[in-house]
């Protein structure tokens, strides 16, 4: 997988944005700002307005260097094999982390977080589109089901790894519909339910599927 600077120059216009934004409201924004909302979206901590930098660098710079980085430090050269599905996962990694900045330096800004189903739908679609790239994700140490028996057994990671796709897919579509369709509260509360449900199927499923092979 080669890096091509045409394909990265988007990338950085989308990690610089979040920084963009702040950089034009930052003499808008009094010292102390809203920096914390509760399910409800009302604000329930204030903090010295500086905290806001982190959020631009914690976000979309960080994802972004994370995701470009792995490819040179996996020993096994499995995330090099995935060429441009790697970086359309990069992107869409990218491209979240950025939007989501920017909604939270806007809500600060504005003092009011409106609904944070929206926050929510946004998690929702992230993990639709992760689900879709399950399938495609060879066995490495860095992104995935990653646990001692995917890890260990080639079969375990490509099953689990289906199975995953297909849950987390489901899960992303049900967090959208509930998003639109439901109250804060009620919705907030199906989420925390799907992300455990849609984080400890995948590794219990391995343990039993590594089970079943070292039994067979």
């Amino acid at each position: 997988m080669k890096t091509s600077i045409q394909k990265e120059i988007p990338l950085i216009a989308i990690v610089a944005a979040p920084f963009i934004y702040l950089a034009s409201v930052w003499q808008d924004l009094p010292q102390n700002v809203p920096v914390h909302w509760d399910v409800n979206g009302e604000i329930d901590r204030y903090g010295d307005k500086l905290e806001l930098v982190l959020i631009p660098f914690l976000l979309p710079l960080l994802v972004y260097a994370i995701f470009s980085l792995v490819p040179f430090i996996d020993p096994k050269g499995k995330i090099q094999q995935m060429g441009n599905k790697y970086f359309m996962l990069k992107a869409a990694m990218t491209i979240f982390m950025s939007v989501l900045a920017m909604i939270i330096i806007y809500a600060v800004k504005n003092e009011s977080l409106y609904n944070p189903n929206y926050i929510v739908l946004l998690i929702g679609i992230l993990i639709l589109i992760l689900g879709n790239y399950f399938k495609t994700l060879r066995a490495n140490y860095f992104i995935g089901i990653r646990t001692p028996w995917t890890l260990e057994n080639e079969t375990v990671w490509k099953a689990t790894h289906k199975l995953a796709g297909k849950i987390w897919f489901a899960g992303g579509l049900v967090i959208i519909l509930c998003s639109i369709l439901l109250d804060k509260k009620l919705n907030f509360n199906i989420f925390i339910g799907i992300i455990i449900l849609i984080s400890l199927t995948p590794v219990i499923y391995s343990f039993i599927k590594y089970k079943q092979l070292s039994h067979s």
